[in-house]
């Protein structure tokens, strides 16, 4: 039996909640996780006709892109659309949940769906995230130094681009002196004592930060185990915001254009002026993506491909990029796909269903 909160274990395996920024409520919305499981709808909003739709497909879980709780409740009267939402899913037992920005930032995440469909090749990062990384120094006895890193890495550290189980050993000497009370996994209570030692040094997540001392105090043998966190100024270039990749060949920019409106299945695309030069570097950023226009310049991309742009940006671009908005449902209704890959993979015959409501609140004559 499949209960709610293994689904969700599952999506925060891939996009970890403290990946989000911090304006944004990914996570539950409402509802018991510890319920069993009846299926899932899958949506990049969540509007009444969808609420409507899991009810009526027995589905008790609504996995969006988009939270459906931005801003905190003082009231639920019905007012509102979220709020009659929210009564609904309490009515009827229904858990909302949504991962938003955690799932724009991570590894595998939206920008790199769209890369994927677009045919993009040696895919990055374009804003990786800065401050996100600590280092962590312990010292183990020698015996013990093989249980501690396997049990660190197991834990999530080590991990460096695709190489895991990464860290740095040297042999040494400690010492210490145990006083009255305590009960020393070596030496003498008193005396001064001198101990082979194996200094580790590997690499993690700050949000890993609490789980992986929680492991290593699982494992060490000292009474006092000495460890400490060095935060990094080094980016997380798996993790942040936007993507640049490469063509396997240069197109011509209407043509690269009208294949993106095809591909997007978009009402219109709307860009700046032509920069009369062909397109092979793609820089792109599913949704609000504008903010990243001055970094996919820097890198010196051909295009920009976001889903939202103000007017002054299609201006500011001048002639050293080309600008192309999407649609910000166009270039993130492809959540969905990530959702029903991460979810179907671990759970093969859970019912999982895509919502056949179009909730693009924009529309197109």
């Amino acid at each position: 039996m499949i209960r709610i909160k293994d689904v969700l274990k599952e999506l925060e395996q891939y996009a970890p909640l403290p990946l989000q920024e911090s304006f944004d409520n990914a996570g539950v919305q409402v509802g018991d996780v510890n319920q069993l499981a009846t299926g899932a709808l899958l949506c990049l909003d969540v509007t009444e006709e969808v609420v409507d739709e899991a009810i009526e497909m027995g589905c008790n879980l609504i996995i969006s892109h988009h939270p459906l709780a931005f801003k905190a409740f003082k009231s639920l009267t019905g007012s509102t659309y979220i709020e009659r939402c929210m009564i609904k899913a309490c009515k009827y037992g229904l858990v909302i949940y949504a991962a938003h920005t955690n799932l724009d930032n991570a590894a595998g995440g939206v920008n790199f769906r769209l890369a994927e469909l677009i045919g993009l090749e040696n895919v990055r990062v374009l804003s990786p995230q800065k401050g996100a990384l600590l280092k962590l120094v312990t010292f183990v006895p020698e015996v013990y130094a093989e249980l501690v890193r396997t049990t660190l890495f197991n834990a999530g550290a080590g991990t460096v681009g695709a190489y895991d189980s990464c860290s740095f050993n040297l042999a040494g000497k400690g010492t210490f002196r145990a006083g009255e009370g305590t009960n020393p996994f070596c030496g003498e209570v008193g005396e001064l004592h001198v101990e082979r030692e194996i200094r580790i040094e590997t690499i993690l997540p700050a949000f890993r930060k609490s789980t992986i001392t929680r492991a290593l105090l699982s494992v060490h043998p000292y009474e006092e185990p000495v460890f400490d966190f060095y935060p990094l100024n080094n980016t997380w270039d798996q993790v942040g915001s936007g993507i640049v990749g490469e063509l396997p060949e240069e197109e011509d920019e209407l043509v690269f254009l009208q294949r993106i409106k095809d591909l997007f299945q978009v009402g219109c695309v709307k860009h700046s002026a032509f920069t009369g030069k062909p397109i092979r570097e793609v820089a792109l950023c599913g949704g609000s993506g504008a903010f990243l226009i001055k970094d996919a310049i820097a890198y010196g991309a051909d295009v920009f491909i976001t889903g939202e742009a103000k007017y002054n940006d299609f201006y500011d671009v001048e002639d050293r990029i080309l600008l192309a908005v999407i649609g910000h449902y166009e270039s993130e209704v492809c959540t969905k796909d990530i959702f029903y890959n991460i979810i179907s993979k671990k759970f093969p015959t859970f019912a999982v269903h895509f919502s056949n409501v179009n909730s693009n609140p924009v529309k197109y004559l």
